[in-house]
């Protein structure tokens, strides 16, 4: 388990009972989070058109909807774990195998109709026991909501013991409805550590700390946001993660390398630095320049792909739900399970950017019918499907854009709140079909983003200045589905890969120095001569980042993993990635140090990386690390034991 080269032996002692006694705990955490990273486990079964369709033959009748008979409810996957009837991963202990499979009459189900077939009840059991996958959002449950199309302003609250802000105004009457008592505040070191790394995914120095914590002026945490929000390449180089995911960006990956895919990072980093109005944005990708039009293209996979994978119909599931958190990826096959979408819908939108002809499959089978190109809310408006395909796009991008289209700003509002507050106001974010926990709140968010010319820093300043972010976040045992969620106050969120690989690099002064040759090709001479060191974001993915969680990008991606893995433990133990740099890094602390203030480092090391001052027992321990003969096998040690701290990874 060497860190300081592969296969290396270890130096250190103390190091070797940190790795074994940290890793440990992370190896357990992920075994308890991950089922599907167990040897042995089946290969995925396709939920949509495998286990669907058994459950709607043969179950939905009685346990489905509004009926649940013997209190047994398969509306969601919460809904079967809570009657007990499956055990994820575990087919042979689950009841629901027992049932299907009795040679009892009486016993088995469904009661009163043909048994299932062999290879249904397989499917059934592979399904279990690769973990019982469910598409976000689906339920067999009845419909009865459906989201308003337009804006609306709602009506403020009155502002109670002087907390003006909107947010606050509206909250305050929602957690006085559900009898729930406010969040504590947040000290002054928690909300600096908090809003550096959700504004620019970046820790604040022990000296922006000390600055901050001391001063006596009443504005200092208005002014904070300010600064980070006016930093617009720290804003621009950590927000490009959060659009590479949404937009299937990336530098290199599937489709780069024989062109049937475009990068769009040089337009992305320039829309992001120079605060490109959010409706502005979205035309310029469904309308695109040439810089631009790598979204829409989507990927040309090499081979024989099915119908719903044709880039026609990745522009239609792509454009739905980025723009509007729609999943019509279901409704590129068949009418949808999820929700009302159709496959005729599916397929007019994807029409608006065929190049000929687009012919319609229904379950990857010719159906005999030519696709017209349409937009999904006709009551806003449609599009000619006679018109030239550059005339379709824009059209359908002044559509989408188009100021009474409220679900537009709803769903980047959304967005923007779930990545600051740890929970979508509609969760998941990707399921805008489903009610939100406060209509008030996200409508008030969607219209003010269109009152301030959708400036999205506006929304993020809004939100931050509020003392609903400002607030202490709440640990929640478990995940409630959005029907039970009731806000309570902001919840922990895990670091993004890239917001650790940068928080690493920055306190051990190890970032690169030198541009990603592809990201040196946009950036101006200014811009690489204001650089010290470059941004995660700005690297192609390793070895690491893809353990700690960034994506191939292959599909849109909207929320990163919320457990550990156990590749991602393995890595934090083993990583050759980490453990050169931990060996750079400590070199780097005991030059800015002298090596005999152990005290010195010590401090500093806590105060940059968690923003508060080591306890006496960790003040001991440390010590007792930097204590060591090998002096840089101690740094390295403490830096390890440090960053492996849940309170250093995960934003509270």
């Amino acid at each position: 388990m060497g860190r300081d080269s592969p296969g290396q032996e270890m130096l250190s002692g103390s190091y070797y009972r940190a790795n074994c006694t940290v890793g440990a705990i992370i190896i357990f955490l992920a075994g308890a989070g991950n089922q599907s990273a167990r040897a042995g486990v089946p290969a995925k079964v396709d939920f949509a058109h495998t286990i669907v369709p058994i459950l709607q033959s043969h179950c939905v009748e009685c346990h489905g909807g509004r009926r649940h008979k013997g209190d047994f409810s398969i509306n969601t996957r919460e809904s079967i774990l809570q009657a007990g009837a499956v055990e994820p991963g575990k087919s042979a202990d689950s009841e629901l195998i027992d049932l299907v499979t009795s040679d009892d009459a009486d016993e088995r189900m469904p009661k009163g109709k043909p048994p299932l077939s062999a290879g249904e009840i397989q499917s059934l059991r592979d399904w279990i026991d690769g973990g019982m996958t469910w598409e976000s959002g689906f339920t067999f449950d009845v419909h009865d909501y459906e989201p308003p199309l337009r804006p609306r302003r709602p009506a403020l609250p009155p502002v109670v013991d002087g907390r003006s802000n909107p947010i606050d105004r509206i909250l305050d009457g929602y957690l006085q409805q559900h009898k729930v008592q406010r969040p504590a505040p947040l000290d002054d070191a928690a909300f600096l550590r908090r809003v550096y790394l959700d504004l620019i995914g970046l820790l604040p120095s022990p000296d922006t700390l000390q600055v901050f914590v001391t001063s006596k002026d009443p504005a200092k945490r208005r002014q904070v946001v300010d600064e980070l929000l006016a930093d617009k390449y720290g804003y621009a180089e950590h927000w490009l993660s959060f659009w590479n995911d949404l937009l299937r960006n990336d530098y290199t990956g599937t489709g780069y390398i024989d062109g049937g895919r475009e990068s769009i990072s040089r337009w992305l980093y320039r829309a992001l630095v120079d605060d490109m109005p959010y409706d502005e944005f979205v035309r310029e990708l469904i309308a695109p320049t040439k810089e631009s039009e790598g979204f829409i293209k989507g990927i040309e996979w090499r081979g024989n792909v099915s119908a719903s994978q044709k880039p026609e119909l990745q522009f239609a599931q792509n454009v739905s739900q980025v723009f509007l958190g729609i999943n019509m990826k279901c409704a590129s096959c068949h009418d949808s399970f999820i929700d009302r979408w159709t496959l005729k819908q599916t397929y007019g939108l994807a029409a608006v950017c065929a190049k000929g002809p687009l012919e319609m499959y229904r379950c990857d089978k010719p159906i005999g019918k030519t696709a017209e190109a349409a937009w999904i809310f006709p009551e806003l408006g449609q599009i000619d499907p006679k018109a030239p395909r550059e005339k379709r796009l824009e059209r359908l991008a002044q559509l989408m854009t188009d100021p009474q289209n409220g679900r537009f700003t709803r769903t980047i509002v959304n967005r923007l709140w779930h990545r600051l507050m740890g929970h979508g106001i509609v969760h998941p974010v990707d399921a805008m079909q489903t009610k939100p926990w406060d209509a008030d709140l996200l409508d008030y968010l969607a219209v003010d983003l269109a009152d301030h010319h959708y400036d999205l820093k506006s929304t993020l300043r809004l939100i931050v200045n509020s003392q609903a972010y400002q607030s202490q976040s709440v640990a929640l045992d478990a995940q409630p589905s959005n029907a039970t969620f009731v806000y309570m106050g902001p919840l922990p969120k895990r670091m993004t890969a890239e917001q650790f690989i940068d928080s690493l690099w920055e306190i051990t002064d190890t970032g690169p120095t030198k541009p990603h040759k592809k990201v040196a090709a946009f950036l101006t001479a200014d811009e690489r001569s204001s650089h010290k060191t470059y941004r995660a974001s700005l690297e192609s993915s390793d070895l690491l980042m893809r353990s700690l969680g960034r994506p191939s990008r292959e599909q849109v991606v909207t929320d990163r993993p919320a457990v550990v893995t156990t590749l991602e433990a393995l890595d934090l133990s083993n990583s050759p990635i980490l453990a050169e740099t931990l060996n750079r890094g400590a070199e780097n602390v005991l030059k800015r140090f002298d090596s005999q203030d152990k005290g010195a480092i010590i401090d500093w090391l806590y105060r940059f990386a968690l923003s508060r001052r080591p306890t006496s027992d960790e003040r001991s321990t440390a010590m007792e690390l930097l204590a060591a003969p090998q002096r840089q096998q101690g740094v390295e040690d403490l830096l390890w034991g440090v960053l492996m701290l849940p309170e250093y990874q995960i934003i509270r």
